[in-house]
């Protein structure tokens, strides 16, 4: 498990050897530790020819519910995107001294096996808050992987958004996972009353309201999603039980 601090022997054995990597630790004030801590090994690595960063599109900041695109310029509103957006930045700079090809993958809101508004439902502690005007786009991790794999095998350089087709308010997945369970919905929560008790964190995703295109994604990497709405998703979650 890395720490942030200097690697291990055995990580920097690895990144020698590594042809691929794959970077998904998050930054903090200090920038990204794995570059920091890794940045030497890295440049020593003679095999390396590409890596993959996963992001956020939290990078746009709010938008007012407008579309966005990988055109758009960043306008991150909370310390984590624009931590985020410097790490994406150091990584580019990387790949550019080096000649390697870095893909940024612009995550979504994740979801999938054990993470889902079924498993939130059958806990019985789904809350479904309600905040007008508010919209998200997700994404399944079995989409997150392939689009890393595509990453890999095109050697892409550039950044994609990596979202489903359909932006929809925070409630819709809970109503429809209900509905497949056969239960009641839980009560609608205004976010008013909701927003005391969330963490930092989860104040940061309400914070920001965009719909996102993928069409890059498509285009580029070649990707067809497994999983193109909530729905899908959750239907195949459900039938998997």
């Amino acid at each position: 498990m890395f720490d942030g601090t200097p690697p291990a022997p055995e990580l920097t054995g690895a990144i020698a050897r590594a042809n691929d990597v794959l970077v998904s630790i998050p930054p903090d004030a200090n920038g990204d530790p794995v570059l920091s801590a890794c940045g030497e090994a890295f440049r020593q690595a003679r095999e390396l020819r590409a890596i993959v960063y996963l992001s956020t599109i939290g990078v746009y900041g709010d938008q007012g519910g407008g579309w966005v695109d990988e055109q758009t310029p960043p306008q991150p509103s909370s310390a984590r995107s624009r931590e985020r957006l410097a790490a994406e930045r150091a990584w580019q700079d990387f790949g550019s001294q080096r000649g390697i090809a870095v893909t940024i993958l612009r995550l979504a809101g994740i979801y999938g096996p054990g993470r889902n508004a079924l498993v939130q439902i059958a806990s019985g502690k789904a809350r479904r808050v309600v905040k007008r005007g508010q919209i998200f786009n997700r994404i399944h991790v079995a989409d997150i992987a392939q689009a890393i794999d595509a990453g890999f095998v095109r050697t892409a350089s550039g950044i994609f958004n990596l979202g489903d087709d359909e932006p929809t308010p925070a409630s819709d997945p809970l109503l429809f996972a209900a509905q497949l369970m056969g239960r009641e919905p839980p009560p609608e929560i205004p976010f008013a009353e909701a927003a005391p008790s969330m963490s930092p964190m989860a104040l940061s995703f309400w914070q920001d309201c965009r719909r996102v295109h993928n069409d890059k994604l498509k285009r580029e990497l070649g990707i067809k999603l497994r999983y193109p709405t909530y729905r899908d998703g959750l239907r195949a979650l459900f039938e998997e039980k």
